[in-house]
């Protein structure tokens, strides 16, 4: 929903209801991630993609009728044994989407979702997808409060709706968007109600050192894969918001010790890279960051630099499990030489980390194209 979040606030502030369509489960190699979304104007005006173009007109159809009827439709998309063109969906995938109204009538807390999702604050949206119960029933989460009911009216909804409270909350720190399953009175064992938890976190943190070129390349490269970019050197002559205008910002400070006072913001979908090419920033921004929670550390260098800097950090007491974080020589071998290729190199690597991939050639593989997330479901982008 926040790729589409421009158009359908303006839908919504004028009074008008829309046919919001979201990708809620995934099977197989499925062109978009659950959270995907379209939405369908009361003219007839699309925004967004569910499928990157395989089945929309078939969703544009389907959420023209649900704007007529003001029921939510829970549809299956996917490849049919007996015409595998029947759906549009021929890359074998199948894609489970909600359709439903959203206006100032069925959806309240839109408002307040959106100015959220604005502010950088986390919030999720839990919906019923199957089961029993109103299809379509939705609670909304933030980190210190919650509106609405996943079982209007039902005695079990405040204990539904706490096990729901619960689990969203958690898929909120790990920025996870996902379906859960509960019991009707929110029993974890049971299966008998689908609810989808979709997560709006803060951006991932791309933390870019060393104001140089191919600092700006990376960038420029984060901010497109939908990271929050900031980038920091100790020299106030290259660290300037005009040389980097991608970056959300930039920073003039040494950076280990800026990296030090961000430790605590630091988690898991937190990308460093290090491309300082100097000892005396390097060696003790890298003990800094090796003992943070970030998910990626990458350092810029020849092998040589990666031998020199790794004897120099093991002096400073690292472990040897703390080096092997270390990605260094940083990026994928795709033989990069300039600036952009270089970042390139570096986007590579973090996609691969984030969806677990080889790294090899599709050509030289075989099996599913996409694969399954390390925890099975997955924070939007940006």
């Amino acid at each position: 929903m926040r790729d589409v979040l421009g158009d359908i606030a303006g839908w919504y502030g004028s009074g008008r209801t829309f046919a919001l369509a979201t990708v809620v489960n995934t099977f197989r190699s499925a062109p978009r991630p659950p959270g995907a979304a379209m939405a369908v104007s009361p003219d007839g005006e699309v925004a967004g993609s569910v499928s990157g173009g395989c089945v929309e007109g078939a969703v544009y159809e389907l959420g023209q009728t649900v704007l007529e009827t003001g029921e939510p439709v829970v549809q299956r998309y996917g490849v049919s044994d007996d015409d595998a063109f029947a759906v549009g969906l021929t890359c074998g995938g199948i894609l489970d989407v909600l359709v439903e109204p959203v206006g100032p009538g069925t959806f309240p807390e839109f408002a307040d979702v959106a100015a959220a999702i604005e502010a950088r604050e986390p919030v999720a949206v839990a919906t019923v997808v199957a089961g029993p119960g109103r299809i379509g029933a939705r609670r909304v989460i933030w980190t210190d409060r919650a509106s609405g009911s996943l079982a209007p009216g039902a005695p079990h909804a405040a204990r539904l709706d706490a096990a729901v409270d619960d689990d969203a909350r958690g898929m909120l720190a790990q920025g996870l968007t996902g379906q859960r399953h509960y019991g009707p009175e929110g029993e974890r064992r049971l299966d008998d109600l689908a609810v989808f938890v979709h997560s709006f976190a803060p951006p991932p943190r791309l933390l870019v050192f060393g104001a140089i070129d191919f600092a700006a390349a990376v960038a420029r490269i984060g901010k497109f894969l939908g990271y929050h970019v900031t980038v920091c050197d100790a020299r106030p002559v290259f660290a300037t918001p005009k040389r980097f205008p991608e970056a959300d910002e930039v920073v003039v400070k040494w950076p280990h010790k800026f990296l030090e006072e961000a430790r605590g913001s630091i988690d898991g979908r937190t990308a460093i890279c290090v491309l300082t090419h100097d000892p005396k920033f390097d060696v003790p921004l890298l003990e800094v960051a090796l003992r943070t929670d970030a998910g990626y550390v990458g350092a810029m260098g020849s092998r040589r630099t990666h031998e020199d800097r790794t004897a120099r950090l093991r002096e400073a007491g690292l472990t040897d499990a703390e080096l092997d974080r270390l990605r260094s020589p940083i990026g994928l071998d795709l033989g990069a030489r300039t600036p952009e290729e270089t970042a390139v190199s570096i986007a590579a690597e973090l996609v691969q980390l984030r969806w677990g991939g080889s790294g090899r050639p599709l050509t030289d593989t075989s099996g599913r194209i996409h694969a399954e997330s390390h925890a099975e479901s997955h924070a939007e982008p940006g």
